[in-house]
């Protein structure tokens, strides 16, 4: 069962989908490390950023780019951990499909204390969290170039 498949088939709001592109589309994490945890994921069932075609990458990349942008003008956070986890083995909970994690961050939160703690409080429900951002996506100016 991969998520990353049947997310794009729902409405955005069922699918904790913030936006879409041509090839890759920006979805809440449903396991969120902070508030605003985002996920971009290419549409083909792709498990390796290897295996990603040009436009693939290229628009993964804009569109993490597009996402730090709405998520600041947001959320305000004062910094960001992006990454891909490529394989079980790297961490990847959904190995099977390629997905890059934009994670917000502040200077007071947990850092990876949860991972200790086995508990994570989020000062959003993710609903509330994929409407904001959805909502900011078309009206926050893209960065010019």
């Amino acid at each position: 069962k991969d998520p990353f498949l049947e997310a794009p088939q729902l409405s955005d709001e069922d699918g904790l989908i913030v936006a879409r592109g041509e090839h890759a589309f920006v979805v809440m994490n449903l396991y969120p490390y902070n508030t605003g945890h985002l996920l971009v994921c290419p549409y083909r069932h792709l498990s390796d950023w290897t295996e990603a075609s040009e436009a693939e990458r290229v628009e993964i990349g804009r569109l993490t780019a597009r996402a730090m942008e709405v998520v600041r003008a947001v959320s305000h956070p004062h910094g960001f951990n992006l990454g891909m986890n490529q394989g079980e083995v790297a961490g990847a909970g959904v190995a099977a499909h390629l997905h890059q994690h934009i994670v917000p961050r502040w200077a007071t939160d947990a850092n990876f204390f949860p991972i200790i703690a086995k508990t994570k409080a989020l000062p959003q429900l993710l609903g509330e969290t994929q409407q904001l951002l959805a909502d900011a996506w078309g009206l926050t100016p893209a960065a010019e170039g």
